[in-house]
């Protein structure tokens, strides 16, 4: 049995679990990015038809929370917060940095697959902004040299001398 089989059954079974009722589109939604990484146009088609929801209606659902991948993401995955604190604080400044260094742009991934950039409108940690998370690890107070220089590590880089 190929991957994409064994990935269809898991979502059959969620599906079946909900009794493939609209009102749990969010959750299979959750389900389904577990199970495939991200949410391409394919596989949202596939889980319109399965709820007999409008096409439309599942890829407004995806694109309005922020937690929902459309493309598959980077090995690694920095996410900067963009809410108010964290922008007045400069993390503008910071996602510029990243773009520059990595050479890659947000919403977007390295072409080697390695690093993706992401946007979130807010992490709910405000006291600490701003806030880059780079993998699951949240780093308030980022200034653009932690921010790249974590990066570096994560991607197998040498730390830097302290």
């Amino acid at each position: 049995m190929e991957k994409d089989d064994k990935q269809r059954i898991m979502l059959e079974k969620v599906l079946k679990e909900h009794n493939y009722q609209e009102s749990a589109l969010l959750e299979i939604l959750h389900r389904a990015q577990e199970i495939y990484g991200y949410l391409d146009k394919d596989l949202m088609m596939d889980i319109s038809g399965s709820l007999n929801l409008p096409p439309s209606h599942v890829y407004g659902v995806v694109t309005f929370y922020s937690f929902f991948k459309l493309r598959k993401s980077g090995e690694h995955v920095v996410t900067g917060c963009l809410g108010t604190a964290c922008y007045v604080r400069g993390v503008e400044q910071i996602m510029e940095a990243i773009e520059q260094e990595f050479k890659l742009k947000r919403g977007g991934s390295t072409a080697d697959g390695k690093l993706s950039l992401l946007l979130t409108r807010c992490i709910g940690a405000c006291a600490m902004a701003p806030n880059i998370v780079v993998d699951d690890e949240v780093i308030g107070k980022a200034t653009k040299e932690v921010v790249t220089q974590k990066i570096r590590e994560v991607l197998g880089g040498v730390k830097a001398e302290t």
